[in-house]
């Protein structure tokens, strides 16, 4: 890896659609970490930093959430929905791709094509299961709390400084993927990271109100409808389902991110142990099907990935994990309900 950056003009940072936390703290922590000042590197860093002869650039597939505008190079991010053209050129003139948070270049769209068609060398860090062998150099780790971990072991592994801008992406990651440490953080080595992104300055609480406490009126509104008119709850298999449809999302004005953390919310209910959300994206021109995106969660050792990447096409971790149909939100549901008890324990 310190060969790919050292040899690098032009690198091209990607992450996932519908960017999360980690995806945004993954790619901004590498980021910020190639684009420190040559004056500002610390004696005993790696010098593979490409501080000021390479253009380093990130490019995400579509609008990431507001909440997460406060970090640390956020302004500098290019869509690609907004901006494909721009994003192409840089692609194609790229010498070295990073791609953080998927493991599948299917997960970042039409660019997942525009990336394959530039033979140069790819690099992969990530913690989802079975990635697809696209990359040259793969850092892939499931036992991983979130890619955002992986990326600190790969770049601080020796103990050398970190920036308090890197720290603060990082620790985004990690605080956002564990459902702030509620789930799939139970080893210590996680909490050893944690003590020395605090050494570096971050400001822990200060994040966790940055992301958790800014949302709006209409935000808090949908949610209440959520959990109120649209919460189903399957008492015989401990399962809760949630669905929203674009009608629905639109009549509470829906911005990117407004439902995130919805589907965590039944697990707080003492005898539910699974739950599932879905949200329509409404059909756009020259596509025939609204894509229904859907989040499982569970608790403990109730695995849902399994029943997400056999029946809903992706993916994830044992207690978190994702999937899509293209379709109606009544055939999502009627999918769901055909298939939910071979994959659940009671």
């Amino acid at each position: 890896m310190k060969e790919l950056l050292q040899n690098a003009q032009h690198i091209v940072i990607f992450t996932h659609m519908a960017p999360d936390g980690d995806a945004m703290g993954s790619a901004l922590a590498l980021w910020n970490w190639l684009n420190v000042p040559e004056a500002q590197l610390n004696a005993a860093e790696p010098q593979c930093k490409r501080a000021g002869s390479a253009s380093v650039h990130v490019i995400v597939p579509n609008a990431f959430p507001a909440f997460f505008n406060w970090m640390p190079g956020a302004d500098k991010i290019h869509v690609y929905e907004k901006e494909h053209t721009a994003c192409d050129v840089l692609i194609a003139a790229a010498d070295l791709f990073i791609c953080t948070d998927f493991n599948d270049p299917k997960r970042i769209g039409p660019m997942g094509d525009k990336m394959l068609a530039n033979p140069c060398p790819k690099i992969l860090i990530d913690h989802h299961l079975n990635p697809t062998d696209f990359a040259d150099e793969i850092h892939s780790h499931p036992e991983a709390s979130s890619s955002c971990e992986i990326v600190y072991k790969l770049l601080f592994g020796d103990q050398s400084a970190i920036s308090n801008e890197v720290a603060t992406c990082i620790y985004t990651g990690l605080m956002t993927d564990t459902g702030n440490f509620s789930f799939n953080s139970t080893r210590a080595e996680l909490y050893d990271i944690i003590a020395e992104l605090l050494r570096a300055g971050v400001q822990k609480d200060a994040i966790y109100d940055a992301v958790f406490n800014q949302y709006s009126e209409h935000r808090v509104r949908l949610t209440g409808y959520a959990l109120y008119r649209k919460m189903r709850i399957y008492p015989e298999h401990h399962l809760a389902l949630i669905t929203l449809s674009a009608d629905e999302l639109e009549q509470y004005h829906y911005q990117v991110g407004d439902t995130e953390g919805l589907v965590n919310m039944p697990l707080q209910i003492s005898d539910v142990y699974y739950s599932v959300f879905m949200r329509e994206e409404r059909a756009k021109p020259g596509t025939p099907k609204s894509r229904i995106r859907i989040s499982f969660r569970s608790q403990g050792d109730r695995p849902v990935n399994i029943w997400a990447s056999e029946v809903f096409h992706g993916g994830g971790h044992a207690n978190a994990s994702g999937g899509e149909i293209f379709g109606t939100i009544g055939q999502a549901v009627a999918l769901f309900e055909r298939t939910y008890k071979k994959y659940l324990k009671i």
